[in-house]
């Protein structure tokens, strides 16, 4: 406690990705001397050079923490003199839908041999109530190491906005459970001196509940409106002009928006950590699992329409058509394709006969991933106007704010636009499919 106060204790961050690199230059803002752990070589290489690999975390911060003493590693030795490790690493579905903790369980088991007594460790990875108490201390304690005695564990929700420059990370409240009050005292203190806020909750349980709850209302309200839009598509109604002027209400109404189904690390894999753990209790949440069906849907909507439109205005099918994909980003201005919904529309398309490309300035190849493994090496094609006027059909997944949108529908044949991407576009709005 009086490292940590003094800002002389050691933090090691274990993940640095979308959640663990913001974390070090939090850390490091707050004067700690932090280290960075990865697996992966060239993420430890690229830092310690003082360049980036996330487009939202430019090369400047980087050097900014070298400046301070930051230091990245992948050799878990390094962190035997860590007071505070925090892991922050991806905890993803299997392929049935079921938590795969795997990262968690191998993160603490290499962890156990330089743990030291008096050390604080943190999981800060989304999961299911009951993780830190069921899963994580009891490998830590394999240390010989006694929880709320000589080793100390919590649990302290990431609540990252990749893109997001109005809430970075030391500017968003961060929430604490403890395997204990010692625990929860510590990791509150550590937290005071890097973020603007620290809210204590009663323990690890109810800190893992709130990450899953805040992501759980997330995907019901997006399944909400995506449901609307296809009602209101019927009915000729632009959903996004109703969303528009129902946010005008100064209470009572939030505005969520439609889209071609969920991406992100988050919001499509967070609502069945907690279906999974449901289970166990005998407790059904249909309303969740609903909302889960409605949005994992949504790609196959997306192509039946892609399919509708080419056979309205040209008289073809999706079989030997070409289309263009406009952003597989899960979100506008990042380069994070991690679920993405784009991959599984793509798949889609092709599986159904169509000669597809994709175009997006964030993602110049497509990385390898287990549940799309047949798309890695793909690469972005250029974007324009003779580009886009060799496809049949553009189909707009991601709304990147340096895509020109007026000189692509200028230019293209057909477009079907699935984020509102298009709404300020005057001119051809005739070639401009909502869906």
């Amino acid at each position: 406690m009086e490292r940590i106060g003094a800002r002389t204790a050691e933090i090691a961050v274990v993940g640095l990705g979308y959640v663990g690199l913001p974390l070090c230059a939090a850390l490091s803002d707050g004067g700690y001397r932090v280290t960075g752990y990865d697996i992966d070589p060239a993420k430890a290489e690229k830092l310690n050079r003082g360049e980036t690999y996330l487009t939202h975390f430019p090369a400047a911060r980087v050097a900014e923490m070298l400046g301070r003493g930051f230091h990245a590693t992948r050799q878990i030795a390094r962190l035997s003199d860590a007071d505070a490790i925090l892991i922050c690493v991806p905890t993803p579905l299997s392929r049935n839908r079921e938590p795969d903790l795997g990262f968690i369980v191998s993160t603490a088991e290499s962890l156990v041999p330089v743990l030291k007594p008096g050390v604080l460790v943190v999981l800060e990875s989304t999961t299911y109530p009951g993780t830190t108490t069921e899963v994580l201390k009891p490998i830590l304690e394999r240390s010989g190491l006694k929880s709320e005695d000589n080793i100390f564990i919590a649990y302290s929700p990431e609540r990252e906005d990749p893109g997001n420059a109005d809430y970075a990370t030391s500017r968003i409240p961060k929430i604490v459970g403890g395997e204990g009050p010692r625990a929860a005292a510590l990791a509150l203190e550590l937290y005071r001196n890097a973020v603007a806020e620290v809210i204590p909750v009663r323990d690890t349980r109810t800190a893992e509940a709130v990450k899953l709850t805040e992501n759980i209302f997330r995907s019901v309200n997006i399944a909400l409106v995506n449901e609307l839009k296809l009602v209101y598509g019927a009915m000729g109604i632009d959903v996004w002009d109703v969303i528009d002027a129902a946010s005008t209400k100064p209470f009572g109404f939030m505005p969520f928006y439609p889209g071609p189904g969920l991406g992100g690390h988050c919001i499509p894999i967070d609502p069945f950590y907690l279906t999974w753990k449901a289970r166990e209790f005998d407790a059904p949440v249909r309303f969740v699992e609903l909302a889960g069906e409605i949005n994992t849907a949504m790609p196959h909507i997306i192509v039946d329409r892609t399919s509708a439109a080419l056979n309205d205005v040209f008289g073809k099918g999706l079989k030997g058509s070409r289309i263009l994909v406009v952003g597989i980003a899960y979100k506008k201005n990042v380069d994070d394709i991690r679920e993405s919904p784009a991959l599984k529309i793509i798949e889609l398309l092709e599986a159904r006969g169509a000669e597809t490309a994709y175009h997006d300035p964030f993602v110049e190849e497509i990385g390898p991933s287990r549940d799309h493994a047949a798309l890695a090496g793909r690469r972005s094609v250029r974007l324009d106007a003779d580009t886009a006027g060799s496809y049949d059909l553009v189909v707009i997944i991601t709304d990147h704010s340096a895509i020109d949108w007026q000189a692509l529908v200028a230019s293209a044949r057909l477009v079907i636009d699935t984020r509102n991407a298009t709404r300020d576009v005057t001119a051809h709005r005739e070639k401009i499919l909502k869906a």
